[in-house]
């Protein structure tokens, strides 16, 4: 009998030798006086065992039949299954062989089994979390996560994540390399699809910031430095007018940090049962089953409704915007040199000021390049190299150098001061 029970038949007991009102024991109870009635009544047939729930230590009704639950950990059991948890291998078996069995019922089922182990929790340092961002686009945490994500099956591939900071909605794909380019077209899939956020939160690495590098005798504050210019992500959240916002530790981008230890624990073993081996058949996996997945349990209601995305206007050309951007000189011949090629820009693109300027180089998405100046495009062409030159001859050998002569002596020892008159020598 627990404590709790005690406590009840006290109240009971007292109501019964009318200490206190059935009313008054009700209260006390929190049950309704009609209950009250009846277990009094039973009190005279059972006893003080009244208070005890009369299925207590009889197998439960809804019991589960013990081939299904031989069945279940015979499926658990198998290797692909390795290290499923008790929430994910209940949402295989019911998805995939049609055994439901609830994740707690489970979990004490694969404990008897042996294939789950009770893990306790270890104390950690408190940490404030720093509280969410009240609107959906206000702003987007942004990073790239390294994994064996087909572990060994295939090739080595990179998770691109994009999470909103207020409702943990995510966007998320497989990329062969984390390069510009892919970050790039992975922001541009969001920006097409909701609009331009209102700040993106990034690590440091220098896809997005340009580190400044300080010789090892003196500190940032000693030599002032002009602001380097932004890489080509920062150029591009420049002109659709998002803020970049750096963190400084993965601590301050928490919520990235944290989906990405969710991935690497469910997506793997998604991957491993869909048996992944390519990196289409990743992304298929990641879009038809982790990403709704994610956007049904793991999101959350934004404290505010309104959408702080802001819509593309007409001079958001977003090929100009994701594309390399580069910048060269017009020559005195109105050409350019741009990839060890010469370009000839075309008369009727030329206008006054051309000579000498700094033109905008675009490399865009499908390889074509696309050339800007003072917001105007350039039609120009691409000069034939002419054909290499003869090598000159190889100069001729130098002739050997003569050695000196030696040097004459006989006017050493010879002082014009101590010589004597020139007019005795000739009177003698």
């Amino acid at each position: 009998m627990t404590q709790v029970e005690r406590d009840r038949l006290v109240a009971l007991k007292k109501a019964k030798k009318g200490l206190i009102t059935q009313r008054e024991a009700a209260a006390e109870l929190k049950i309704s006086e009609r209950q009250v009635r009846r277990l009094l009544v039973a009190m005279r047939e059972r006893g003080d065992r009244v208070v005890i729930h009369e299925l207590r230590g009889r197998p439960s009704n809804r019991r589960i039949a013990a081939k299904i639950r031989q069945k279940a950990m015979k499926i658990l059991s198998a290797k692909v299954y390795a290290g499923f948890g008790p929430t994910l291998a209940s949402e295989h078996l019911e998805r995939d062989h049609g055994i439901r069995i609830g994740r707690e019922a489970l979990r004490q089922l694969m404990i008897a089994a042996g294939l789950w182990k009770v893990r306790r929790r270890k104390k950690e340092e408190i940490h404030v979390w720093r509280p969410r961002r009240s609107r959906w686009g206000e702003l987007i945490q942004w990073d790239t996560s390294t994994h064996d994500w087909l572990e060994g099956r295939g090739p080595e591939i990179y998770l691109i994540h994009l999470i909103d900071d207020a409702s943990s909605r995510m966007r998320a794909r497989f990329v062969e390399h984390d390069s510009t380019l892919e970050n790039m077209a992975m922001l541009r899939g969001w920006v097409e699809r909701y609009g331009r956020m209102v700040a993106v939160y990034t690590d440091g690495n220098t896809l997005f910031h340009n580190l400044e590098k300080t010789p090892r005798d003196c500190t940032k504050g000693e030599r002032e430095r002009e602001p380097l210019p932004p890489t080509q992500i920062g150029r591009a959240l420049e002109e659709l007018g998002v803020e970049l916002i750096r963190a400084y530790s993965p601590e301050a981008k928490g919520r990235v940090e944290r989906s990405f230890q969710t991935a690497q624990d469910r997506l793997v073993k998604e991957l491993r049962v869909a048996d992944a081996r390519t990196l289409e058949q990743a992304n298929q996996v990641l879009g038809k089953i982790f990403l709704p997945w994610w956007n049904r349990r793991c999101t959350v209601k934004p404290a505010q409704a309104d959408d702080a995305h802001r819509p593309l206007n007409q001079q958001h050309n977003l090929e100009a915007i994701f594309s390399l951007v580069e910048q060269r000189q017009v020559l005195r011949d109105y050409t350019f040199r741009y990839g060890g090629q010469i370009y000839q820009i075309q008369r009727e693109s030329i206008v006054p000021g051309l000579r000498r300027a700094t033109l905008r180089l675009e490399q865009r998405g499908d390889g074509s390049l696309a050339v800007a100046f003072r917001g105007q495009y350039l039609r120009f062409a691409a000069c034939s190299r002419p054909e290499p030159m003869e090598p000159p001859a190889p100069p001729k050998e130098p002739m050997p150098r003569q050695p000196r002569p030696p040097r004459r002596r006989w006017m050493e020892g010879f002082d014009l001061h101590r010589a004597p008159p020139i007019w005795q020598p000739r009177q003698s």
